[in-house]
């Protein structure tokens, strides 16, 4: 065998080696694109700071069942609970930031807590990308049979008549249903004691057995006990009246509540520096499952009030108003003394 001649198995030179598989990078090039794939291209999940059941879940829940089939995603749902959803949020914050890691939060963990927990790690306003509102959700003032109240009339002048002798309970300190509670207290020139609940299931017991006067309370948490006649619907926290109980009086239809509003509301963010491309994927196929019918009717059936179609709720201001109204309140209320 002469010099010239090749082996069918002969071993390249270096430069061939570097040839091929330079080659073989370009050629798999597209494939590894193509792999990968546009956003998202792997499930999606959404942590929800509280139980299974409970409101913000609902809402998480249909969003996730109409924004599936828009995205060709899966979206899980993850129950992450305990201090008032700022666990949730403070692991969505410390998520990658690359959309698949999504906070379904309420205006507590994403405006409220933060102002009476120094211990809370992140701030809403820098720490998270707002994508869009989900839903808004009016909380329930509620009078238990110990306290012989039954319209909004009897119970601002029956308080009045006695400074601090009847108590009301949330479900926490520094929640909306606590905000709402010292709003009303603020604006009516009421004297009240806070009792705070870790949940809902302790204190309506507490308020229907007659060791406590009253309760903010979400309108769905209540309605079983007002239809059961073992509480009384003393007024709802939104500017009219809700569509759910249309008979309760809206709380500023008292001449020393006028214009007052306190609303709970859910909404969909993901942490700080998400890509503006999934940003606005996400916020334009959130808006557009929210002018669903058929979405709008499963959150109006939960005590919700979803959106108006034509004028989509800039997440990221509400935050900021929000925590500018909350923040009065903790004054008011001494609220991290």
């Amino acid at each position: 065998m002469t010099s010239s001649t090749r082996h069918p198995f002969f071993l390249p030179s270096r430069r061939g080696v570097l040839g091929l598989v330079a080659a073989a990078a370009w050629a798999l090039a597209p494939l590894g694109a193509a792999a990968q794939g546009a956003y998202p291209s792997r499930p999606i999940k959404i942590v929800v700071g509280y139980p299974p059941g409970g409101s913000v879940d609902q809402a998480a829940r249909i969003v996730a069942d109409a924004l599936g089939p828009r995205l060709s995603a899966t979206l899980m749902i993850d129950n992450q609970g305990g201090a008032a959803g700022a666990i949730a949020a403070q692991r969505v914050v410390g998520s990658p930031a690359d959309g698949y890691t999504l906070l379904a939060g309420s205006s507590n963990e994403m405006a409220a807590t933060g102002l009476v927990n120094p211990a809370q790690k992140y701030d809403p306003q820098k720490d998270l990308t707002p994508i869009g509102l989900i839903a808004t959700a009016p909380v329930l003032l509620v009078a238990g049979p110990r306290s012989g109240v039954k319209s909004l009339a009897e119970f601002v002048d029956t308080v009045k008549r006695s400074p601090g002798k009847f108590s009301y309970g949330s479900s926490g300190v520094g929640s909306t249903l606590h905000f709402a509670g010292e709003l009303v207290k603020q604006r009516a020139g009421l004297s009240m004691v806070h009792i705070p609940y870790r949940g809902t299931a302790a204190l309506t017991g507490d308020l229907a057995g007659g060791t406590l006067d009253f309760a903010m309370l979400s309108p769905t948490a209540a309605l079983p006990f007002i239809q059961s006649g073992r509480l009384f619907p003393i007024a709802i926290t939104s500017a009219q009246r809700s569509p759910l109980l249309p008979q309760v009086p809206a709380m500023g239809e008292h001449p020393l509540l006028k214009g007052y509003e306190m609303v709970g509301w859910f909404g969909l963010a993901g942490p700080r520096n998400l890509p503006p491309e999934v940003t606005q994927l996400l916020k334009q196929n959130l808006q557009a499952v929210l002018q669903d019918p058929a979405v709008r009717q499963r959150l109006d059936q939960a005590g919700m009030v979803s959106p108006h179609p034509t004028s989509p709720a800039d997440l990221g201001q509400l935050i900021a108003t929000d925590m500018a109204k909350y923040a009065k309140l903790v004054e008011f209320a001494h609220m991290r003394d």
